[in-house]
């Protein structure tokens, strides 16, 4: 009886090590990772609301390497698949830029906001910050013009006066064309990135697609016909959180807009006044 009990009392430890030990099993060491909140189509740049923090269990033969552990490690990232709820996030599902994307799938629409319109700008070198800015960054625009362009009458004394001003703060990047400079998927790895042709591109990015209001984009084309205009990018610990609405009063809709002449810009940014 005595041996019978030792071997039960055995077994039951081998039983419950197996079981709460070691990793893997129940009551065993777990980690956060960040999953699909809900189904994600493929394209589509994350943002919070798609996503959620679960705990997964580790075993000696699991690797979580690839995996997110914090959500705003995986905002503003492109997904390069469909990916179904509750799918746990990795690194090769996602990428940072949409152009190293296919674009056979894409869909028939861009991530915009209500009340929101894209509008396409040029940029180079010089003008677009070496070409580091990508999908999901948030740029500044600065204008520079002679003063004279805002006067309604008289003639301006002495050497002309140059005013430089940062005109758009906060503008988010929703596209690229049509070439991609060393962009990389989201887990870092190489690959040539592609543009719209479906072919290898190399080269600086000539235009960036950005989302605006329909007001705000009447005053930068005006800026862009009449001022010199360069760009900076913002650090992503100053990113604004991507719009979900338009929360502009003055212009709320698109028949908003009704058009822009020197004196509104003047009124709305105060060239003169500098």
């Amino acid at each position: 009886m005595g041996l019978l009990l030792a071997a039960v009392a055995f077994g039951l430890v081998i039983l419950i090590s197996s079981l709460g030990g070691g990793g893997g099993g129940f009551g065993g060491p777990t980690t956060p990772v960040v999953i699909a909140k809900q189904a994600i189509p493929l394209r589509h740049q994350l943002t919070s609301a798609d996503l959620e923090i679960a705990h997964a269990a580790v075993n000696g033969n699991a690797s979580l390497n690839n995996t997110y552990g914090n959500v705003n490690d995986v905002v503003n990232k492109i997904s390069e698949i469909n990916i179904t709820k509750g799918t746990v996030l990795t690194s090769d599902m996602l990428a940072i830029d949409v152009n190293v994307i296919p674009s056979g799938a894409a869909p028939a629409y861009l991530p915009l906001a209500k009340g929101y319109v894209a509008m396409t700008i040029p940029t180079g070198e010089q003008v677009g910050v070496a070409g580091h800015i990508s999908v999901g960054d948030y740029i500044t625009v600065i204008a520079s013009a002679q003063v004279t362009i805002f006067a309604t009458s008289g003639a301006q004394s002495g050497p002309p006066k140059v005013v430089s001003k940062t005109v758009f703060t906060n503008l988010r990047i929703i596209g690229l064309g049509p070439a991609a400079s060393s962009v990389q998927p989201a887990n870092g790895g190489g690959g040539a990135a592609t543009g719209t042709s479906g072919g290898a591109q190399t080269g600086l990015t000539s235009s960036l697609t950005v989302e605006v209001t329909q007001c705000d984009a009447e005053f930068l084309t005006w800026f862009l016909n009449n001022t010199q205009v360069r760009y900076t990018l913002e650090s992503y610990k100053d990113y604004a959180t991507a719009p979900t609405d338009n929360g502009d009063a003055k212009c709320k809709f698109i028949t908003d807009a009704q058009g822009v002449s020197n004196k509104q810009v003047d009124q709305a940014f105060g060239f003169s006044k500098l």
